[in-house]
């Protein structure tokens, strides 16, 4: 007997998403279900390496400046763990410090990179474009 088909955009791909603040994560989360998406959580870089070697996910949505292990030093490890990963990055860094560090991030791998805030739109659509589900909104 199979499952139900889902048909909605995310289609239950698995997104991890790392972030140090709860509130911030919990609105990921939320964002990312709404639209279809499966999601699993780490509070920072090192919980989130350990979760992707032993069960790797479609997608990797990772804060940038987090203690314990910050965003930068994630991207490195999951680009040694899969070439393939898929990550966008987020930070909200400070007026003079996004660009820098979202460049930085880009340039180490990430695929996307967002500053904080940033609208529900524009997350899903950044999801969809590295995921490639299309239906992107504009």
């Amino acid at each position: 007997m199979g499952g139900a088909v889902n048909h909605s955009p995310g289609s239950g791909r698995r997104i991890l998403v790392i972030d140090d603040d709860d509130l911030v994560r919990e609105t990921v989360r939320s964002i990312l279900e709404r639209a279809g998406f499966r999601v699993v959580e780490a509070a920072d870089g090192r919980q989130d390496t350990r979760l992707y070697r032993s069960d790797p996910v479609d997608l990797v949505v990772t804060d940038i400046l987090m203690p314990v292990m910050e965003g930068i030093e994630t991207i490195r490890e999951l680009r040694k763990i899969s070439a393939d990963a898929k990550i966008i990055a987020v930070s909200g860094g400070g007026r003079t410090g996004v660009t820098d560090f979202l460049g930085m991030a880009k340039k180490l791998g990430a695929d996307r990179v967002i500053a904080k805030p940033f609208r529900p739109a524009d997350l899903i659509d950044a999801v969809r474009a590295v995921l490639g589900t299309g239906h992107q909104r504009r």
